[in-house]
C-alpha cells in the first residue's frame, strides 16, 4: 500500500473527474481504501432515516474520492502540485510543494 500524502484539513484541488478545478478542504482520509472525503467535492444525495438529533429526509453530503484525482494546492499560487518530504536544520521531517519549494507544515 503506497505512502498517502494527503492529511485532514489539507487544502486541495480535484485534478480530473466531474468536479475538476473544484477546491476544498480535506476533512478525513481513508488510506486503506486511497480515498479521502473533500467538503464540496463528490456530493451525493442520499435518503436519512429520522434520528432523535437529526431530521429524516433528502440529505446532500460529501462521497470519498480516489486519492489520485486530488492533488495538493500550492501555498504559494494555489496551482496544484506534488508532494516531496525533507529535514529542516532543526531535525523536523516536512512536507514541502515541489512546485515552489514552499513548507506545507506549518
Amino acid at each position: 500500500m503506497p505512502k498517502v500524502k494527503i492529511r485532514k484539513g489539507d487544502h486541495v484541488v480535484v485534478i480530473t473527474g466531474k468536479d475538476k478545478g473544484k477546491r476544498g478542504e480535506v476533512l478525513k482520509v481513508l488510506p486503506a481504501d486511497n480515498r479521502a472525503i473533500v467538503k464540496g467535492v463528490a456530493m451525493v444525495r442520499r435518503h436519512q432515516k429520522q434520528t432523535a438529533t437529526q431530521d429524516g429526509g433528502i440529505v446532500s453530503k460529501e462521497a470519498a474520492v480516489n486519492i489520485s484525482n486530488i492533488a495538493i494546492e500550492d501555498p504559494k499560487d494555489g496551482k496544484p502540485t506534488r508532494v516531496g518530504y525533507k529535514f529542516l536544520k532543526d531535525g523536523r521531517k516536512v512536507r514541502f510543494a515541489k512546485r515552489s519549494g514552499e513548507v506545507i507544515d506549518g
